[in-house]
C-alpha cells in the first residue's frame, strides 16, 4: 500500500537525494509546508516571512519500507538539534520538522525521538517539530531532482555528496 511522508531536514535538495535512493520509495518531490500563504515561491520562502519549511513529499510502499525506517533515515541524515539551521543553511525554512499524516506516524516519530533521547544519541536537545500535515506546495521545477542534475555544482559536491556517501554506507540494505 502506498502512503505519503513529509520531512523537513534542511535543504530539500539533500533530503530529496537521500530518500530517492531508498528501496520502496516511489517518488520524492521537494516543496514547502507549514506556512501561512498559498503557493509560495522559493524566493518568498527564503525570506523566512512565509513560515514554510523546505520539505520533501515521499510516496512510499509500506510493504517495502516501513515508516519507522523513513524516520530513522531522517534523524541519521541531518542535525535535529539545531534550531532553524542545517550547517551553513540558516533560516526558519531549514528547521527540522516532521509533518504527520495520521496518529500512527505521529506516534512513530515521537517514540523514535524518545528513544534517541534515552540513548543520548545527540549531545544537544532535539528541536524537531512534529506537526500535522498542512497544504504541500511543490517547489519550482528547477529544484526537482537537483542533485542528480547538478552533481558538480559546489553545494552538491561539498555538502550533498559526502552526506549521501555516509548515508549509503549506513543503510546499504535499504538502497536501490
Amino acid at each position: 500500500m502506498d502512503q505519503k511522508a513529509y520531512f523537513g531536514g534542511g535543504c530539500f535538495w539533500c533530503t530529496e537525494a537521500v530518500y530517492s535512493s531508498l528501496k520502496g520509495v516511489k517518488e520524492v518531490f521537494p516543496g514547502y509546508m507549514g506556512g501561512h500563504i498559498k503557493n509560495p515561491s522559493y524566493r518568498e520562502v527564503c525570506t523566512g516571512r512565509t513560515g514554510h519549511v523546505e520539505v520533501v513529499e515521499i510516496t512510499y510502499n509500506t510493504e517495502s519500507i516501513p515508516y519507522e525506517i523513513l524516520v530513522q533515515v531522517f534523524f541519521a541524515t541531518h542535525d535535529p538539534t539545531t534550531l532553524n539551521r542545517q550547517g551553513n543553511d540558516v533560516g526558519t525554512q531549514y528547521r527540522s520538522a516532521i509533518f504527520y499524516t495520521d496518529d500512527t506516524q505521529k506516534e512513530t516519530a515521537e517514540n523514535l525521538i524518545n528513544e534517541l533521547k534515552h540513548n543520548q544519541v545527540f549531545s544537544n536537545p532535539i528541536v524537531t517539530e512534529i506537526t500535522p500535515i498542512s497544504p504541500f506546495y511543490p517547489a519550482e521545477d528547477e529544484h526537482k531532482n537537483y542533485f542528480n542534475r547538478h552533481p558538480d555544482q559546489m553545494y552538491c559536491a561539498a555538502v550533498i555528496a559526502p552526506k549521501l556517501k555516509k548515508f549509503r554506507e549506513a543503510y546499504q540494505s535499504y538502497i536501490n
